[in-house]
């Protein structure tokens, strides 16, 4: 008979779920998960700050549709994932987190590190879990990767408890976890998406709004071939830019705002009326709304709409694209409507030429990211952190490929840039990783630009640095505001990577071309106009 521990379970059921990377700080009790893990062949990723692992994990799970896997020791080292387990969790992103505690049998006497774990991780995971016996560890893993990944997706926290993570058990006794080895995606009523093809042959003016809904049921294709059909302008949600590639003869991203404020028919799948959507008053009051989601209580949430279809996304587009080849549909590419996006996307570019172009010292961030846009490869992983750059970069920097675009996302969360690129970049080693940061943003999780250096990761992080956070605004007062020119070049060099310091417009394309050849983590630092301001409103004394 073999004797094993709760440690050995949970790290066999990891690999049963087709787990491949965990990422971590070492502490206990966790110790024996990482240990067992990298014995079944799993690699362990582990970062300078238990926060940069968990957005590595969540990055990770963006650009795989996997989930990403997590583990700390107890205590402060489990509480300092909660920022990583949140922004995944806002984001709908399906990630398992193991978080180390103290022994059960200590609860209530003060115990090391002893914080109620689960009750601080419940608001922000979409379940918790406590398992008391090593034996049940295979099911209730298992169970978190159905949560996490089923329905809309989302975080799963389990408690990891001392004394249960080192009980032993005979491994014939230990529980075999019940899976669906084959599931069905549920799909709308057939009525409704009739009405949906009646509404679109109705509109003169439809648009289509997708968003992570799309990319976790892997519906791209399903889409495009709908935005073909139909002739139909599509926009995405920010994170989920390169569903289509943007260079798609009806994608006009610069005319985003003209578009939600003047169609006649929406159809959103997948995305929420949130408050990047100001809670759906972005869209035109007079347009018909038809809205697709696998979250029941999400349809009409926010705004009213006509048609609301509960459904996976890849299951109902797949039912509309057989419904408009049943009516014969013809499509409206050439349309006036298609003309005029097309005209205010031009007239927008047009609009903004002269500061891509701009030879101004400091260098203007919409030059940067010309200059970035210009040599990155086309199948890149971008991901954006910070406040103007994040603006800057979603107006210039298109997206070619599912997965690949990454940024703080729903929450706005700071700090998520280097994190992310670490993940993306073990998601998918064989591509170009890059973080356009701000350089607020990167100073929160740079420790880790170790991590990078230690794995050979060659991402190459892009500085817009306006030496602060946000834009400088005369007459405004901004308190704590100003960092100076931090040297995140040398920062670079001193960890093991390739730096670069740039001042002048011209010497930004050589310079990411040598950190692009370094092989290296790199860091190419660039000095930008602090008064460039992208987006920002002033209500009343406060900034949004």
């Amino acid at each position: 008979m073999v004797k094993v521990d709760g440690s050995y379970l949970v790290a066999r059921t990891l690999k049963e779920e087709d787990v491949d990377h965990i990422f971590f700080l070492m502490g206990g009790p966790n110790y024996e998960i990482i240990n067992n893990s990298e014995d079944m062949g799993i690699k362990a990723v582990d970062f300078r700050h238990e926060q940069a692992a968990a957005m590595a994990a969540h990055a990770y799970a963006r650009v795989t549709g996997k989930p990403g896997v997590t583990t700390a020791a107890s205590g402060p080292g489990t509480l300092n994932l909660l920022t990583g387990q949140y922004n995944a969790f806002i984001d709908c992103a399906p990630m398992v987190t193991l978080g180390g505690a103290g022994p059960i049998s200590d609860f209530g006497r003060d115990g090391f590190q002893e914080v109620d774990q689960v009750g601080i991780f419940e608001p922000i995971s979409k379940a918790v879990m406590r398992p008391t016996d090593p034996a049940r560890y295979p099911e209730h893993i298992s169970t978190a990767f159905r949560i996490a990944t089923t329905g809309r997706p989302g975080p799963v926290y389990v408690d990891c408890n001392e004394d249960v993570l080192y009980g032993e058990v005979e491994e014939s006794d230990a529980r075999v976890p019940s899976r669906a080895v084959q599931r069905a995606r549920p799909a709308g009523d057939q009525d409704l998406v009739r009405e949906t093809v009646k509404l679109i042959r109705e509109s003169s003016r439809p648009m289509l709004l997708a968003g992570g809904g799309v990319w976790w049921s892997q519906a791209w294709e399903e889409m495009r071939e709908f935005v073909d059909r139909t002739g139909m302008p599509f926009y995405t949600a920010p994170i989920s830019r390169g569903l289509i590639p943007e260079d798609h003869p009806l994608s006009f991203p610069a005319a985003r705002s003209t578009a939600l404020r003047e169609a006649d028919l929406i159809i959103v799948v997948g995305t929420r009326f949130n408050w990047i959507m100001t809670f759906g008053n972005r869209l035109g009051s007079e347009a018909k709304l038809v809205q697709i989601d696998i979250h029941e209580q999400e349809l009409g949430h926010n705004r009213s709409i006509d048609v609301g279809i509960v459904g996976d996304a890849k299951a109902v587009l797949s039912q509309l694209n057989a419904e408009v080849s049943r009516v014969g549909f013809k499509t409206r590419a050439d349309s006036d409507w298609v003309t005029h996006l097309r005209d205010a996307d031009a007239e927008r570019r047009e609009r903004v030429a002269p500061l891509e172009d701009s030879e101004n010292v400091p260098i203007h961030p919409l030059r940067l990211c010309k200059e970035l846009r210009e040599v990155m490869d086309r199948d890149a992983i971008l991901a954006v952190d910070g406040n103007e750059i994040l603006h800057y970069g979603r107006q210039s920097i298109p997206t070619y490929e599912p997965g690949h675009r990454l940024n703080s996302g729903p929450t706005g969360c700071m700090g998520v840039g280097l994190p992310y690129a670490i993940g993306a970049k073990l998601a998918k080693p064989d591509k170009q990783v890059v973080a356009l940061h701000g350089d607020g943003s990167l100073g929160m999780n740079i420790q880790d630009f170790d991590t990078a250096v230690r794995f050979n990761l060659p991402i190459t992080i892009v500085v817009s640095n306006n030496e602060g956070w946000t834009a400088r605004v005369e007459g405004i007062r901004k308190p704590g505001r100003e960092l100076g020119w931090t040297r995140f070049d040398e920062i670079a060099e001193a960890m093991g990577g390739h730096g670069e310091s740039v001042d002048e417009p011209k010497e930004i394309r050589p310079a990411l071309e040598r950190a692009f050849a370094s092989g290296k983590p790199s860091i190419v630092n660039v000095r930008t106009d602090p008064t460039a301001r992208a987006i920002s409103r002033f209500v009343g004394s406060k900034m949004e």
